[in-house]
């Protein structure tokens, strides 16, 4: 039996998630999490094999979750979960330790597979998400586009004020000051030179950052 953590901070969702793993006979939900702290918690105590993990935690974001699981338990499977579009976060994702990515639209039809395939200590892949890790590769590891090169924070803060966010919304969103926020804002601009959120927007959408 598969033994599945459930982390995401939208009860409706961990209770659809639920019910798909509940359906079958192979795997079982031992334990929910609506935050990064409860999630990282669970990893600790409940024995687990896979824990789905939500992008976007309210009290600390899903990569920075998943490095700290990651070096608690190594082998554990992690697939991340997003509503953010596969280019944007699947390759850090990857990066980062996660077994596979996934969007929250396509979870329902693809959610059983994924689990059962990084249970076997495989990785799990959409066609698009291979397609940019080739385009990673093809790219070599001193040729990466700009924004490969931002932080996570600062990448974060990139997709929500082209997604048309205010600096407030987003410390809102990331449970950080307006400050720190303007600090990872001017950090980017510098980054990728760039002098304005005009041109910051222009850019995301260039790259297909947002939709």
């Amino acid at each position: 039996m598969i033994k599945v953590v459930i982390a995401d901070d939208h009860a409706i969702l961990r209770r659809g998630l639920c019910q798909i793993i509940s359906e079958t006979s192979d795997m079982t939900v031992v334990g929910e999490a609506g935050n990064s702290a409860q999630a990282i918690k669970l990893v600790r105590e409940a024995p687990c094999d896979v824990l789905l993990l939500d992008i976007s935690m309210p009290d600390r974001n899903g990569i920075d979750t998943l490095q700290v699981v990651k070096k608690e338990r190594p082998k554990l499977a992690v697939l991340m979960l997003s509503m953010h579009p596969e280019n944007q976060y699947a390759v850090r994702s990857l990066r980062a330790g996660a077994a596979g990515y996934l969007t929250k639209q396509s979870a329902p039809a693809q959610l059983v597979n994924a689990i059962r395939q990084i249970n076997q200590g495989k990785k799990f892949v959409t066609p698009t998400v291979a397609q940019e890790l080739a385009k990673s590769l093809e790219r070599g590891g001193g040729e990466q586009p700009d924004y490969q090169q931002l932080s996570n924070r600062e990448f974060q803060t990139l997709c929500m004020i082209a997604s048309g966010r205010t600096l407030s919304e987003i410390a809102e969103v990331l449970k950080l000051s307006v400050k720190t926020v303007s600090v990872y804002r001017a950090r980017l601009l510098e980054k990728l030179q760039l002098k304005n959120n005009a041109e910051l927007t222009h850019y995301a959408f260039k790259n297909e950052l947002v939709g």
